[in-house]
């Protein structure tokens, strides 16, 4: 893991990235960051490198899909010049398909996927490293008709990662482990959209699947 003092990273992603961000660039302040996980995984980076922070920056967009994010990429990535690049999405393109928000705006599996991999071919040699965070569905019943199709495109995640050799967060596994000893009304109310205990298990899962463990996590 070379996540190294004063790196940049940047995270992109949908509304569960964005969490009010600053605008036009999340960054330089704990306050531009959001409400949601990226300030979360600062303030553990934070604990990790106290003198040199991993300078953290938040281009989360509301209701994007892989879609939104190609349309916006040359701003919102490569001219940030990022050392490490998280990209969250796929929620808002399974979401469009059961009708939240217009479903003109839904992403079938392949035109995500071709789309993703464009992205990543285009950027991962600029990179030091890239992480890619599977979309998640705050569901435990796996035979839910939204739950089944957000499983699909976390498979997509999954093997987009494998081939590029890069970081998986698998945010659903995380997400179900939480769901065997609480209700998800305590993760996300509306099943996406996560509480502060939500927001706090994707950073833990976050910054766990970079091999950082904060001291804060040795025991949890």
């Amino acid at each position: 893991m070379n996540l190294k003092p004063g790196t940049k990273l940047v995270f992109i992603g949908d509304s569960v990235t964005d969490c009010g961000r600053l605008r036009p660039e999340g960054g330089g302040s704990r306050g531009a960051l959001g409400q949601g996980y990226v300030a979360e995984v600062d303030d553990l980076l934070r604990t990790v490198y106290p003198k040199r922070p991993v300078r953290v920056t938040n281009m989360g967009v509301s209701g994007d899909t892989v879609k939104d994010l190609a349309r916006r990429w040359d701003s919102d990535v490569i001219a940030l010049e990022p050392d490490w690049l998280a990209v969250f999405i796929g929620i808002n393109d399974v979401w469009r398909q059961f009708g939240v928000g217009p479903r003109s705006d839904a992403v079938m599996p392949d035109d995500f996927e071709l789309i993703y991999e464009m992205l990543i071919r285009r950027t991962l040699p600029q990179l030091k490293g890239l992480v890619l965070m599977t979309p998640y569905y705050v569901q435990d019943d796996r035979a839910d008709p939204m739950r089944r199709r957000m499983d699909a495109y976390g498979l997509i995640v999954k093997e987009l990662a494998r081939r590029h050799e890069v970081v998986l967060v698998d945010t659903q596994a995380a997400v179900d482990r939480m769901l065997r000893r609480t209700e998800y009304k305590v993760i996300a109310p509306d099943r996406v959209h996560p509480t502060e205990d939500g927001h706090r298990l994707l950073a833990y899962t976050f910054v766990r699947a970079l091999g950082i463990i904060p001291r804060s996590l040795r025991s949890a």
